[in-house]
């Protein structure tokens, strides 16, 4: 079992959070998103900015950085929102797509974030009136038991969760298991081939601090279903994916197959964020894949985890978040959001040390990281006691968070500069098909 990035604690045991942690998550720019539009920014229950700059630095050390890999770990957290000019909404996500809703028996984290998630409403409610969709979600939980509204959900393949409170033992925010031969620690720096399949934020977060710690990162999509991110802020998707080589591949094209299987022999690492039957679609396969080479590390990032039937079940970072416990443990009496789809970023760069971590003991991993269990493991393990700092409202200078007899101003979310554009989808089709066939 790895240990938590920083911490000094295994997975099960209390650390605690120290007196920086009310002040580091004060200016990451997540906590001017947690809260009421109209009301004050509130505290994390956990060292969730903390854990951030914790794990970064893991990262650069394992894979000897010469210089920072980020200038300012905690502001991770909130860089979709700054560049999405996105506010704090109570009950709403800050990007609007996820509401925490009362069901009969207790509440209900929502995430209509895809045109998908709207035509299933329909059969997830048992109606065919849905004039204003999410009145009609409201209308129709508060009349059922929450429990019985999450498994139809799940049943359906829409990302809706129990709001559940903080858990009382952590689970660990890594699972992993030796699949592979290992091979001799790398000697010549970090610099594996990896191939990311993943999309939206956890998966290219984690593969571009990869990149800018020396790997070389190989984004492929399918051409009938590209990133979702693409769709978003083009300056986010920037951001996490320019200086990533763009391969984009019809897999009903038996060429296009046989070129992915050849850039896959040559691979030291994979990342992906589906659930693993959709790779199974692909022909790929976790455990074969390890098993044809030491010194390799798969990592899959998922809402719930790979087994099933967790890996059945849909998850965004808003929602998972919510089932991890986080949004009763930052308002007990009325659930809201604890920054921006926060468990994304967490699980990221969490992701990105623990392949670090894999690939400095030679490999042979097959990492298990999940949305939900990063979250929830933060919140036993990092939580911050009651009290350990206050909230007061200067009238020149905003909001202050004071701790430890310090005090640091509520931040606005902030973004870095892209290193450059993304890669249209499919700009190095050409070299990559034609670098993996000559390697054979």
């Amino acid at each position: 079992m790895l240990k938590a990035p920083g911490s000094k604690a295994t997975p099960g045991t209390r650390a605690g959070a120290s007196d920086d942690e009310p002040l580091d998550w004060a200016q990451s720019g997540a906590m001017a998103l947690t809260g009421l539009a109209d009301g004050p920014p509130l505290l994390a229950p956990a060292a969730f900015a903390s854990a951030c700059r914790s794990a970064v630095g893991e990262l650069e050390r394992l894979s000897g950085a010469s210089r920072p890999l980020v200038a300012d770990p905690p502001a991770l957290l909130g860089e979709r929102a700054a560049l999405a000019a996105l506010s704090r909404r109570g009950s709403t996500s800050p990007g609007g797509h996820c509401r925490i809703l009362r069901a009969a028996d207790g509440w209900l984290a929502v995430n209509l974030a895809r045109a998908d998630d709207i035509a299933l409403l329909p059969a997830w409610l048992e109606t065919t009136s849905l004039e204003n969709p999410w009145e009609s979600v409201a209308r129709h939980v508060r009349c059922g038991p929450r429990d019985a509204w999450v498994e139809r959900a799940r049943l359906l393949g829409l990302p809706v969760a129990p709001v559940a409170s903080p858990p009382q033992t952590a689970p660990p925010w890594v699972r992993s298991r030796t699949c592979g031969r290992s091979a001799a620690p790398p000697t010549g720096g970090f610099n594996p081939l990896v191939v990311d399949f993943s999309s939206l934020w956890a998966g290219p977060l984690c593969t571009h601090l990869l990149g800018a710690a020396g790997a070389r990162v190989v984004k492929v999509e399918s051409r009938g279903r590209p990133d979702g991110a693409r769709r978003g802020s083009p300056s986010f998707f920037d951001l996490l994916n320019a200086g990533k080589q763009s391969l984009a591949l019809d897999l009903a094209d038996p060429e296009d197959r046989r070129g992915l299987e050849r850039l896959l022999a040559s691979a030291d690492v994979v990342v992906e964020s589906t659930r693993p039957r959709a790779l199974a679609q692909w022909g790929i396969d976790a455990e074969t894949w390890l098993a044809e080479r030491g010194g390799r590390t798969w990592l899959g990032l998922t809402g719930y985890g790979r087994s099933d039937p967790e890996g059945l079940w849909v998850a965004f970072g808003d929602d998972a978040a919510a089932a991890a416990g986080l949004c009763l443990a930052t308002s007990p009496k009325a659930p809201v959001f604890c920054g921006d789809a926060i468990a994304d970023p967490l699980a990221g760069v969490y992701a990105a040390a623990a392949i670090a971590t894999s690939w400095n003991s030679g490999g042979g991993h097959l990492l298990d990281v999940s949305l939900r269990d990063v979250v929830a493991h933060l919140l036993v393990n990092s939580a911050c006691p009651p009290g350990a700092a206050r909230v007061a409202r200067r009238a020149a200078e905003g909001w202050q968070v004071v701790a430890g007899g310090r005090s640091a101003s509520v931040s606005p979310p902030r973004a870095r500069e892209p290193l450059g554009r993304a890669p249209a989808m499919g700009a190095d089709n050409p070299e990559l098909l034609r670098e993996s066939t000559s390697r054979c």
